[in-house]
């Protein structure tokens, strides 16, 4: 018998289950390069993950977290039905930590990859990753964009990760290079980004100016994690290419 998940902690939960269970372990996703199976894998790694950072936090232990091939690679070594039970195992471990966690007050940070996250976030960045890596597999269906719209998913990619979804692209920046972006969402304060070869910055702010771009929530939440709706066509700018270009290479995700 599996261990409980609460479904109202991570209503994410069982849309992903669905997702996967619908599709072949080997077939392909919107996640460059990645199947099913390796969808799995590294969702069965963040939430242990997830749990071991913050287990260890609860208990006045703390310790670093641990890179994605250190946590996966011996996940990577399980047949599909042991991967499968692993899977649930981990969530189930890291929903009774999040539970024992809501003892602790909320504005209380933990250190992970490199910054700090508030204990809710925790269950909320799983909850985001069931989100994302679901769409993933199913790509733009409603309900998959109804899940990225939703406006939480937005505060929780800028908040609460990020510094780390911009470092990748601004490595890549040369001495003196500069980028300044709007990414608008009608009716939505604006996701303003910055950056240059030795500072990034992003965060909220009201709609001032042009936009670079203007989108729907969902593309722009699937934008800021280095991906692109299906429909080329929900992303309007008329910025230029060589603006919007760099715009797109800054948020190239991890």
């Amino acid at each position: 018998m599996k261990r409980h998940i609460d479904h109202d902690r991570f209503p994410e939960w069982r849309p992903f289950l669905d997702a996967v269970q619908q599709r072949r372990p080997d077939a392909g996703t919107w996640c460059e390069a990645w199947t099913v199976r390796d969808v799995v894998i590294h969702q069965a790694g963040n939430a242990e993950e997830l749990a071991r950072v913050l287990q260890a936090h609860l208990e006045g232990n703390p310790v670093g977290t641990r890179g994605f091939e250190e946590r996966e690679g011996p996940l990577r070594a399980l047949g599909d039905a042991e991967l499968w039970d692993a899977l649930h195992e981990r969530m189930a471990t890291l929903n009774d930590v999040a539970t024992a966690a809501d003892a602790v007050p909320a504005d209380t940070d933990v250190a992970w990859t490199g910054r700090t996250m508030k204990v809710p976030w925790f269950a909320e960045h799983m909850r985001e990753e069931l989100v994302l890596h679901c769409w993933d597999i199913t790509g733009d269906d409603p309900a998959a964009q109804a899940r990225l719209a939703e406006p939480w998913m937005t505060t929780h990619s800028v908040t609460a990760v990020g510094r780390p979804l911009l470092a990748k692209g601004a490595k890549g920046l040369r001495e003196g290079e500069r980028i300044e972006g709007r990414l608008r969402v009608p009716g939505d304060d604006d996701v303003v980004v910055t950056a240059d070869a030795d500072h990034t910055y992003i965060g909220m702010a009201g709609p001032e100016g042009p936009a670079t771009l203007e989108t729907d929530a969902a593309a722009r939440v699937l934008l800021l994690w280095g991906r692109r709706p299906g429909n080329p066509s929900r992303i309007c700018s008329d910025a230029g290419p060589e603006t919007l270009g760099q715009l797109r290479r800054l948020l190239s995700g991890y």
